[in-house]
């Protein structure tokens, strides 16, 4: 985080980067009751994937919201499921778990965050700048953009890599743990806020799988579905010229997710997935496909 500069000129915006998970709706709910300082508008980059409970949620954030004058404005690169099904589609490259044609094991090049989470982020807030691309956002105009990132997850938190974000950790200011932001969600009514991500996430843990077969089955059979679907062929790999070598699955064990025992213990999940600070950055790994993960 880089330090502040007494001699920066104040932010034209300030906007808060709205997940709909744990972390960044404690800080909506704190906003809105005059806890922290406000912001203009409150941003979810939709993915089209997320579970329904996510969807039901973020309304209920909308009331929450509106009553403290803090629009919530969606934003979307498309449809990440039906994107990374269409051969034709350039990107939705998800980190999707792979055996190569050899044995090998690794996983595939993920784009997705940046394409459906970061890059609809960063356009709308040039946008609301007034400075759409490609027009040149000017020195010194920029937006603050907070971030949910909690004391226990102090090493996600980066600075924002373009002039126009400034990126502000509140929770991090306030010195709040997960837990506490769980602990005042509950005393608000808002215990049941869910975790942020997408149905067919691929860092899904057994547990993660096992509570949205028993809780949304219909979405857990279209994780299902999808991923038999992406054994047909590498999403989008025939726009790529790039034909497929090796098998993809959504589970970490590289077995169907229908034939998978979701009694097993995978070990713990990261909680939520936040587009600045992604689950799954683990520089240098290598997919069977050659590129890196």
């Amino acid at each position: 985080m880089s330090p502040r500069n007494p001699h920066r000129p104040p932010p034209a915006l300030k906007l808060l980067s709205l997940g709909a998970g744990v972390q960044s709706s404690t800080l909506l709910l704190l906003a809105a009751q005059g806890a922290i300082p406000g912001f203009d508008y409150a941003l979810f980059a939709d993915t089209g994937w997320e579970p329904p409970a996510v969807y039901r949620h973020l309304e209920r954030l909308d009331s929450v919201a509106a009553d403290a004058g803090i629009p919530i404005l969606r934003v979307s690169a498309g449809n990440i499921r039906h994107d990374a099904l269409d051969e034709n589609h350039r990107f939705a490259s998800m980190p999707l778990h792979v055996t190569g044609p050899r044995g090998e094991r690794g996983m595939a090049r993920r784009q997705c965050t940046s394409e459906y989470k970061i890059r609809p982020l960063k356009k709308e807030a040039r946008r609301l700048l007034g400075y759409p691309h490609p027009a040149r956002v000017p020195e010194g105009v920029y937006a603050e953009q907070s971030i949910g990132i909690s004391t226990d997850e102090v090493h996600r938190a980066k600075d924002a890599d373009v002039r126009y974000l400034r990126n502000r950790f509140p929770l991090l200011d306030i010195g709040w743990t997960r837990r506490d932001c769980r602990a005042y969600l509950t005393a608000h009514g808002l215990a049941d806020t869910p975790r942020s991500a997408c149905i067919g996430c691929p860092y899904r843990s057994n547990e993660s799988w096992a509570e949205l077969k028993a809780t949304d089955p219909a979405a857990f059979e279209d994780a299902v579905d999808f991923d038999a679907a992406i054994r047909q062929g590498h999403p989008g790999a025939a726009a790529r010229g790039m034909p497929q070598r090796g098998t993809y699955y959504l589970h970490r064990h590289r077995v169907p997710l229908s034939e998978v025992d979701l009694g097993t213990d995978t070990g713990p999940e990261p909680e939520g997935c936040s587009p600045w600070a992604c689950r799954g950055e683990q520089p240098g790994t290598e997919s069977p496909s050659g590129g890196a993960a």
